[in-house]
């Protein structure tokens, strides 16, 4: 094999088929990109049983050819090299990378013992890609990152017809979002649960992109596979097992009590009066007479509070958060405006949504339930 290719299109292309890999695969060759180079171009893969990600990039070949090598390394190798072409090459049980006067000789990998990737998958439907990776983000905030259950560590992604739903929670709060997409067929109909990181991750890397093709079900070579792809970028991931909880019974029936807020002056609030909050401390909030005042620490510990301006329609109301929960929300919220709705007692979990002005709607395409924690009167 012998070829040439630009070197941020090396390392960018490198980096995006990594970043599934195990830092313990189960099988060195797992630890492995292979790239293939033919007439088309360069074609680099990764695949660890759970994710797989290729990439076809332009290159100049001189000689085709299929060689496997360390991903970790070849990424921090692309990504440390001067802006000049790259010129790789295998030479009997090396592969030579060499960039201006810097030149790296890397350990091939037995190609023989690679496993064969999920072949392409065909698209069950496909979705603008800022709105698909605006959507993931906005939910994977709430999924579960430890390993007590884990079915919550996943988004649940529910389609019907032109109707997404993403799902997730940890328990302590639950984030759904609503949008449409173009499905291949008006009576799709589709249900996975898809590792939340992951997803996350593929979000970012191909949300960049226009259009990002979906495939689900039988589309994506089975029950156990989704699969994605936009431009010369594909990815399939396997999907969690287990009957996800039915937690949209969370969003209460009726609303006792509604306050609208500044977006940015309620996050900056809430960041200063918890620099007083220690672990596992909340922050109140006490909503009275258009004013929220928000408070952290007791006694003689540290002490905070803030107050803003807030339109309150209902009940007074005090309630306490866990402030990282809280600015969670906020933060991939993307309305100027913040609505909180509260169903009295005040124990009961509260629903965030924003609003493009004060006086305006609440756009509900995006809930955010937030579980209140007790304080001390």
């Amino acid at each position: 094999m012998k070829l040439r290719v630009e070197r941020d299109v090396l390392a960018e292309a490198v980096t995006w088929v990594v970043r599934g890999l195990s830092p313990r695969p189960p099988v060195p060759v797992l630890a492995g990109v292979l790239l293939e180079a033919t007439e088309d171009g360069l074609t680099l893969s990764a695949f660890d049983y759970e994710v797989s990600a290729r990439v076809r990039v332009d290159a100049q070949v001189e000689e085709p050819g299929t060689v496997l090598v360390l991903g970790r390394l070849l990424a921090d190798i692309s990504r440390s090299l001067p802006a000049q072409p790259v010129d790789i090459s295998g030479e009997g049980s090396k592969v030579q990378v060499t960039c201006g006067s810097s030149r790296f000789s890397l350990q091939q990998m037995p190609t023989d013992d690679y496993p064969t990737l999920p072949t392409s998958p065909e698209a069950s439907g496909s979705i603008d890609g800022h709105l698909f990776t605006e959507a993931v983000a906005q939910v994977s905030i709430a999924a579960d990152r430890g390993d007590t259950l884990p079915i919550l560590t996943g988004v649940r992604v529910e389609i019907e017809g032109e109707k997404v739903t993403l799902l997730a929670t940890d328990r302590y709060r639950l984030a759904m979002r609503e949008l449409t997409w173009n499905p291949g067929a008006t009576d799709a109909s589709h249900a996975a649960l898809i590792p939340a990181r992951t997803l996350s991750d593929t979000a970012k890397a191909l949300g960049a992109a226009g259009s990002v093709e979906i495939a689900l079900g039988t589309a994506a070579g089975g029950d156990g596979l989704v699969g994605f792809e936009a431009g010369q970028r594909r990815a399939t991931t396997r999907l969690l097992d287990g009957e996800y909880p039915k937690v949209t019974s969370l969003f209460p029936a009726s609303v006792d009590t509604v306050a609208v807020v500044d977006t940015a002056r309620l996050t900056e609030a809430v960041k200063r009066v918890s620099l007083v909050a220690e672990r596992n401390t909340p922050v109140r909030l006490r909503f009275a007479d258009d004013v929220v005042a928000i408070e952290a620490g007791t006694g003689d510990d540290a002490q905070a509070s803030e107050a803003l301006e807030c339109q309150l329609t209902g009940p007074e109301v005090e309630i306490a958060f866990n402030p990282q929960f809280m600015l969670d929300g906020l933060g991939v919220l993307g309305k100027p405006f913040t609505r909180l709705s509260f169903t009295q007692p005040a124990g009961r979990p509260a629903v965030i949504s924003g609003q493009q002005e004060r006086d305006g709607e609440s756009d509900d395409s995006y809930r955010y339930v937030l579980m209140p924690v007790r304080f001390a009167s």
